[in-house]
């Protein structure tokens, strides 16, 4: 029974828990959030540290569960992250797993770009609460985060996913492959050893046979000259008759017995000389050009099984030449000794050279010759040739010894073979640190990207010049465009107002109150208080009195309130109120 592991840290299928990987990548995680806090602390905003704790812990713990859970890991990561942009390179280490592991193109355009709105709709309306600006500042922001920390590594972990897929794919197509290679060749010996069978059963009923027709004569001479022995005949060719029986029966159990025996039946001259040159004088008549060299006696005094091994391999030779080179030059060699017998096919490359084969060829008539030879104790070679054909070369004993058991080629084990694990690294420890150093890489561009591009909008955000002059409020404006020219509502001005301010339009319907950051404070009985830019003294005009107002005591502070009737600006009033102020608000912290 396989053991899958449930834990919420490892991802379905896989057997391991995974926990002290996911300790681990929550401390890496950590430590890849410090640097952007290190090299840009404003891009932690206005948010406390408390909350800022919060949603780094968050990300950490969505990082530490993305096997699990990739689609949940991601888009809550990518809300996180318009909240807290120092979370981006945690938030890019979520992305990119999600997309390697989403096989399925239709969520993979379904979550990213899904992920990537979240994250910049998130940041832009958000943006004035987390202190990072107005709502456009917001969603410029998330744009770049988004491209930088989800995007891009969306697409090189799809790129990755496929090209692992792809792997996968080939290596299972591999053993199938080897597999059906593996019981092609065990079909192919068992077809050939059908076919010995059916030989030998040729072979042996003949003899079984002669031996009861000459007992039948010997039983019907004996009737008359020896009574007696007459039994005797009758006895020999009943057992005859019943061994021919039994033979059927015990050959009909490896099926339908195969009788492609080629020109002719078997006979005792099968694989003699004059039967080789019968087969050569067959593919002559089919086109071939074949030139026939025979060294030695002939083969007749040889046994029956080296006889038709010589014959098969010379047929299924040329077989395979009126296949695949039809219309080459052929040799046909035999040398026989007084130990050994060899056999030599040699074709030079077709005539014309096609793409494909011209025959239908499977590929196991040369196993079943492997199988044949090897149980006669010899060995068959078969391959291409260096001038572009092909030779078949056989040796065989000339008197196989049958006490000797001959095996057959090496076959693969039984069983199917193993498939390698796709989760574990095919190149071991060192591919696994090159796999290592690639993602810190990796990381690194990310970082430098997301932080170029966080400096840009940060830089093009208190750059007044690429504002130009911003637009005076007038009636009519939306309560979105007055937020985006001017601080918005000043909780200390409200409260300076209230019960001094003028009466209310009765159409509006709520007031606020924004800073204004250039207004005067007006001691009584005194002139404004001075800027920095008026802080110079006029000619003849002590610069002490010009530069030190009251140093306490009541004054007057302008406040401008803006009323709006459900969206719009419909009232704009000035007025100032007197306050009382023991430190100048110029020389406040």
């Amino acid at each position: 029974m396989t053991f899958t592991s449930r834990s919420p840290f490892a991802a379905p299928g896989e057997k391991r828990r995974g926990l002290w990987r996911a300790l681990a990548e929550v401390l890496g995680g950590g430590l890849l959030i410090l640097p952007v806090l290190l090299v840009e602390p404003d891009l932690g905003g206005s948010l406390s540290v408390e909350a800022q704790f919060l949603l780094g812990a968050a990300v950490l713990a969505l990082l530490s569960v993305r096997r699990r859970y990739p689609i949940t890991a991601l888009l809550g990561a990518a809300a996180v992250l318009g909240l807290l942009p120092p979370a981006g390179l945690p938030v890019a280490v979520i992305a990119y797993t999600t997309a390697k592991g989403l096989a399925s193109h239709r969520h993979r355009t379904a979550v990213l770009p899904a992920s990537a709105l979240l994250t910049t709709l998130v940041c832009a309306v958000f943006a004035p609460r987390c202190g990072y600006g107005s709502h456009a500042f917001g969603f410029a922001l998330g744009g770049v985060l988004a491209a930088t920390t989800l995007i891009v590594p969306a697409l090189v972990g799809t790129a990755n996913g496929q090209q692992s897929r792809l792997l996968r794919a080939l290596r299972e197509r591999a053993v199938a492959a080897e597999e059906v290679r593996r019981l092609t060749d065990s079909e192919s010996r068992i077809h050939e050893r059908s076919r010995i069978a059916a030989e030998m059963h040729d072979l042996v009923g003949h003899r079984l046979s002669l031996v009861s027709l000459h007992t039948g004569g010997l039983e019907m001479a004996l009737q008359k000259q020896s009574p007696e022995l007459r039994s005797e005949a009758a006895l020999v060719r009943q057992a005859a008759g019943d061994a021919m029986r039994e033979l059927r029966e015990v050959l009909g159990v490896l099926g339908p017995l195969g009788r492609d025996t080629g020109t002719g039946a078997l006979t005792d001259t099968t694989g003699t000389r004059s039967d080789i040159e019968a087969l050569a004088e067959e593919s002559r008549r089919g086109g071939v050009r074949i030139a026939l060299v025979w060294d030695g006696p002939d083969l007749k005094d040889r046994p029956a099984q080296v006889r038709r091994a010589v014959h098969r391999v010379v047929r299924e030779s040329l077989t395979n030449v009126h296949r695949y080179a039809a219309g080459t030059d052929v040799t046909v060699t035999v040398t026989h000794t007084e130990d050994r017998v060899e056999l030599l096919v040699r074709n030079g490359p077709p005539p014309v050279s096609s793409g494909a084969p011209t025959g239908l060829g499977t590929g196991r008539g040369l196993v079943g010759l492997g199988e044949r030879v090897s149980l006669l104790g010899g060995a068959l070679e078969a391959g291409p040739t260096f001038e572009g054909g092909f030779a078949v070369t056989a040796r065989l004993p000339a008197r196989p010894d049958p006490e000797t058991p001959h095996a057959g080629p090496a076959a693969p084990p039984d069983g199917p073979p193993s498939e390698p694990d796709p989760d574990r690294p095919a190149g071991g420890v060192h591919r696994g640190a090159v796999g290592a150093l690639t993602g810190l890489l990796g990381l690194t561009g990310v970082g430098v990207l997301m932080m170029l591009g966080l400096v840009l909008v940060s830089q093009a955000r208190t750059d007044p010049e690429d504002y130009g002059v911003p637009e005076e409020p007038r009636i009519g404006m939306s309560r979105q465009e007055m937020e985006d020219i001017m601080y918005w509502d000043y909780p200390l001005a409200r409260a300076a107002a209230t019960g001094r301010e003028p009466a209310r339009p009765k159409s509006v319907t709520h007031c606020v109150y924004p800073a204004m950051p250039d207004a005067d404070f007006i001691p009584l009985g005194g002139k404004a208080a001075p800027k920095e830019s008026d802080s110079a003294a006029e000619p003849g005009e002590d610069p002490d009195s010009a530069a030190e107002p009251d140093e306490e005591g009541p004054g007057h502070m302008k406040i401008t309130r803006y009323c709006f009737r459900d969206d719009k600006l419909t009232a704009i009033d000035s007025f100032t109120v007197p306050v009382v102020s023991r430190t100048p608000p110029w020389e406040s912290p």
